[in-house]
């Protein structure tokens, strides 16, 4: 993730989107990014789906199939190439969604470009320290540790240990009345 501690927004001449949830948002934020940027942005799209959104235009653009890249060869050489694509910008969408989570993460970690997010509604919001806050509260409400439900969770967080100590002991008592009557 590159140019976290600046607030510049650069120029969207080579953007990457990752499509990393529900196709219907990129659908709609494609138009509006061809009619702002027009012939002189470049836009490539990372992909698990079979086909493109209806709005991508293939000639403007390049497509990565992460079913193309399987193994860690295969990953290793998509990270290199995309890499070396010089993307100023790169967007994926976090939808609440498990559509390509763990590729997503290893991009924005890989891929030199600016970061913008897309959630489910359309917002987006760059990631830059500008914008810790809206990150902070993005980061907590995903995890669960804001609103209503952050006290649940936490309470559910605190109890795992206890949790996952009874079940051993339980488990080992078992096995062990197994034993002794054997």
């Amino acid at each position: 993730m590159r140019r976290f501690l600046s607030n510049h927004i650069p120029p969207f001449n080579r953007v990457l989107l990752v499509e990393s949830g529900s196709r219907q948002l990129f659908e709609d934020l494609l138009p509006g990014l061809y009619e702002i940027y027009g012939e002189t942005m470049r836009l490539d799209l990372v992909t698990c789906y079979a086909g493109i959104p209806k709005t991508f235009r293939e000639e403007q653009g390049d497509v990565y199939r992460t079913g193309e890249y399987q193994g860690a060869a295969g990953r290793t050489r998509l990270y290199s190439v995309l890499r070396n694509n010089g993307y100023s910008v790169m967007g994926i969408i976090c939808s609440a969604e498990p559509i390509l989570a763990k590729w997503k993460w290893m991009l924005v970690w890989k891929v030199p470009a600016k970061l913008f997010i897309l959630n489910e509604n359309g917002d987006y919001f760059w990631v830059d320290r500008g914008q810790w806050k809206t990150v902070r509260h993005f980061a907590l409400y995903r995890a669960g540790l804001s609103g209503a439900g952050a006290v649940a969770t936490l309470f559910r967080l605190a109890m795992f240990p206890l949790t996952l100590t009874y079940l051993l002991l339980f488990a080992a008592a078992a096995h062990l009345r197994r034993k002794a009557r054997a």
